[in-house]
This record gives C-alpha cells, structure tokens and sequence, in this order.
C-alpha cells in the first residue's frame, strides 16, 4: 500500500502543478498572461497550498486513515473539474466587460475565478502531510519516508510543469485538461478506496464519474468566447487565438484580445495601423531613395502577415523571413488571412534566436513582437539590437513598433536610449488616432530632413504604390521630437516589466484602458 501511497503523491503533485498552469490560461484568454497576472495566480496558488499543507497535518492526526485520504483527493479531483464549467459564464462576462474596459466587472470576475481554485488546491495539498502520517511506521524512518514522498510529490510538478503546455492544453484545450487532470486524480482517489475499504468503500463516491462525463459533454460545448463577428477560435502552446470578421474585414486577436496582431481584407491594403508604416523606413537614408534598393525584409512578429502583404505590393516580390514563435498562428495566417506569398518564408521560431542565426542581411528588419504589457524582454536588450544591426546592409533601417500609455512614453525613452546606443540616428513618429509609436534606427547616420527630401521624390516618381507614398506622407507629418535619453538594456539588466507594470496600474487606477495594438 505503500507504494500507492507514492503514486498518489505524485499525481498530487502532478495535477497541482498542472492546474496552476491551465489557470493561467483559462484567466489568460481573458485578462493577458502579463507577469501581474502570472504572479497574482502563482502567489494565491501557494497560499492555498500552504492552507493545504496545515489542515492536512492536523487531518491526519486527527484521521490516519486510508479512506481519508482517498476521500479527501476524490472530492479534489471533482472539484478540479468543476472549475471549467463554473467559470465559464464568468469568463464570458469578463471577455466582454474586456471588450468594453468596464474595469470594475473585470477585477471582480477575476477574483471570482481565483476563489474557484481555494477548494482543490487545497484539498490537494493536503496529500504529501497526510501521506507521511500514514507511511510512517516508526521514529526510524521519519527523515527517509518524508523525504522520500516530498522528492516524489516534487517530482510529479516537474511532469505537471511540461504536460499541460506542450501536449494537453493545445491537443484538448484548456477545459478538457482540467478534467482530464481533475479525472486522473478522481480516478487514483477511487481505486484507493477500493483498496482501502473494498469497493464497498467507492460506492458513496460512484456518482463523481458520473458528474464528470456529464462536466465533460456540457462544459465544452460552445466557444470559449462568443464575440461579435468571431469566426474562429483555438488554443495553441503559445496563445489562445481568435479571429473575427467584421464587414470583409478580418482581424487577428491573442489571448485577452486588447489589440488586433493582423488584418486582413480581400481587396484593401491600407489599414491606417502599424503595419504599413514599416514601409517608410529606407525613406530616412539619405536622398535619393529608389523603392528598388528594397531587396530584403526581415519580420519578428510576422503573425498572420498583413507587414508582409504590404512590403510585397510596395516592394514587389522581395524575399522576407518571417519569424513567429507560435506555428498555430502561421497556420491559422495561411488559412484565414491569405498569408500565402510565395515570397514569404513564414519561420516558427524564436525571434530573436531566429534572426542571430540568420545567414542573410536585410534592407529592412521589422520588430513587430511588443504589445504592452506582454513585451519579451530578450527583445528589448542592446545586445538583440546588435544582432539585429549585424543583420542589415549598410543602407539598412530596423523598425519597432511600440505601444505607449495615454500620456506616457517611457517604453519610447528606455527603448530608443538602448537603441540609440547601437545605432547612430533614431526617429519616432506617433500613428494617429492609436497609442503606438513606431521607430526607426538607420545603420547609417542621417537626418529628419532626409524625410522631406525623399517624399518630395517619391512624389515625383512614376509607377509608385499608393500605399508607399502615404506610409512616408504619415511619417513625415508626425514625427516626435527626439526621445528622453533613459536606461540602457541589456541582456544582465531590462527592467522591462518596471514600465508595463506602471502602464497596467495606470490604466486600472484611471480607468479608461484603451485598445494598444
């Protein structure tokens, strides 16, 4: 019997590691995977747990038996799989309270959802104390049974860790992995009644399976959201994608879904947004600036491509790399956004690993992955800006677009500082009607005026894309002065989160949160 007291700490241990992570889901789908949201998750998980761990201590002195035990993790594991169902209407009414900023709604449903957690969680961590009262058999071997249950029980997280992410969550979705983890604990809780007890023992406790497989038709019927003009949903390792199709037009959303990643129209190819200001970059060099000396692009945070389709219309067929972390997001690109240029090499792949062990150099690199406040700090450092550097020509000019608080530039300062100390010219201009800014750094020294000059040509020119000539036309009319000069990141030190953190409690405390994209 010992030994299945070993197996139940480990699928224990399993399933509330497994649970916190597939929380972070279930919340992130609504309110972002922000480190806010990660550390409110991570933090009440513990104190639950710690809960756990007391109770089951005086449990099982109070209890020390096996029918106790399996008795307490039976109701565990139903409860874990209630979670999904329960929170569902919860979750619709956050998503839409998301859509419309209304931030009371918002916090109280978060909390709401975090309390469904108390329950299981701490159910489950009563497991390892009680384990240890009823697998001890003497003083003698105090130190090697609790060593032994903790080592196992840790053990099982570490399985729990990897599970969810890389298999479960993206083959079943998130409400599926919770019953499944919430099954498989119901399932050892059962079997050790009946070893316990005989299955006599299980019969109080037959009617949970049958809860379950009701919990598993009902509770996954329908989308996870149901928002306006939605014609797709999935999850994937990464992110739970959505896409939306509002009067031909079709819109990329992530996660919580405050910022459209990429749009898409049959027959338009201006969306007054980011993307197409990338184009204006070689315009920043000096004059005169031929659109043919564009041969290359390279794109980190290609998501369903609408940088890409823009390039190739203004810059003809050049070849562009295109990097996107998320292989679910170029998939759903390819089917529902037309992201099938034959010149376009869609890579799944890290992108800023991607880029260092690129072979080529780029006319253009466009950093497209910073979304406040999900920005991937390895992207943000002097060294990422070096590799990026190594990668253009001599005439070439990296572009980031950067989202920005109301009356708050920050991320602008500390990025262009750490830019700056790379490159040797840097400009930022502010897309009108939007909170995103994008910069340009040129690998050689320039000036604004180049702008001017070059727009002036481009008028003059023949055979010119209308898309090119207003992406440059924007640029010129709304450039910004030059940005405060702040901290330097680097790989050892970027405090990244120090600035979205503020952007997020800024927003909350006035508010008024508006759409970063």
């Amino acid at each position: 019997m010992r030994r299945y007291l070993y197996l139940t700490v480990f699928i224990s241990g399993m399933t509330s590691l497994a649970i916190e992570l597939a929380a972070s889901r279930l919340l992130g789908n609504v309110f972002g995977t922000s480190n806010l949201v990660w550390a409110s998750i991570i933090g009440l998980i513990l104190i639950y747990l710690t809960l756990g761990y007391f109770l089951g201590g005086r449990w099982a002195d109070r209890s020390p038996h096996l029918h106790t035990l399996y008795g307490i993790l039976a109701w565990a594991g139903l409860t874990v799989c209630l979670i999904p169902a329960v929170s569902r209407p919860v979750l619709r009414l956050s998503a839409e309270a998301f859509d419309q900023l209304q931030m009371g709604i918002l916090m109280g449903s978060f909390v709401a959802v975090m309390i469904l957690f108390i329950v299981p969680v701490t159910l489950m961590g009563t497991a390892s104390p009680f384990a240890i009262r009823l697998a001890i058999s003497g003083p003698h071997e105090v130190g090697r049974v609790s060593g032994r249950i903790y080592a196992i029980s840790t053990l099982g997280s570490f399985v729990g860790t990897f599970l969810p992410t890389l298999l479960l969550i993206p083959a079943l979705g998130t409400y599926r992995t919770f019953l499944f983890f919430g099954g498989l604990l119901l399932l050892v809780a059962l079997v050790g009644l009946a070893l316990a007890r005989g299955w006599r023992g299980v019969v109080p406790y037959l009617w949970m399976p049958v809860v379950l497989a009701v919990l598993a038709w009902f509770a996954t019927l329908g989308p996870t959201k149901s928002t306006s003009g939605q014609i797709f949903e999935t999850e994937s390792q990464y992110n739970y994608i959505q896409v939306l199709e509002i009067d031909s037009f079709r819109f990329l959303r992530l996660n919580d879904g405050q910022g459209v990643h990429s749009i898409y129209h049959p027959t338009q190819l201006s969306y007054s947004g980011p993307w197409e200001q990338v184009l204006a970059a070689p315009f920043f060099n000096a004059s005169p600036v031929n659109p043919e000396s564009v041969r290359s692009m390279a794109i980190v945070g290609l998501a369903a491509g609408t940088t890409a389709r823009q390039a190739s219309a203004a810059y003809g067929p050049i070849p562009i790399d295109g990097y996107e972390i998320d292989p679910k997001i170029i998939e759903v690109g390819q089917k529902y956004f037309d992201m099938n240029e034959p010149n376009l090499n869609a890579i799944a792949q890290d992108g800023r690993w991607g880029l260092e062990h690129s072979t080529r150099q780029y006319s253009i690199i466009s950093v497209d992955a910073y979304r406040p406040p999900y920005i991937p700090w390895h992207l943000t450092t002097r060294e990422f800006f070096e590799i990026a550097r190594q990668h253009l020509t001599d005439d070439g000019v990296l572009v980031i677009n950067i989202g920005r608080g109301p009356n708050d530039r920050s991320l602008i300062d500390a990025l262009a500082t750490t830019i700056h100390s790379v490159f040797p010219s840097i400009y930022v201009i502010d897309i009108p009607g939007t909170f995103n800014s994008i910069l340009y750094a040129t690998v050689q020294p320039t000036q604004a005026e180049n702008l001017a000059i070059n727009l002036n040509d481009l008028l003059q020119r023949e055979n010119v894309h209308p898309l090119l000539v207003s992406a440059v036309q924007t640029a010129f009319l709304n450039l910004q002065p030059a940005p405060k000069q702040t901290l330097v990141f680097t790989d050892d030190a970027a405090p990244i989160e120090w600035i979205t953190n503020r952007m997020i409690v800024q927003f909350v405390l006035a508010g008024d949160m508006e759409e970063l994209q």
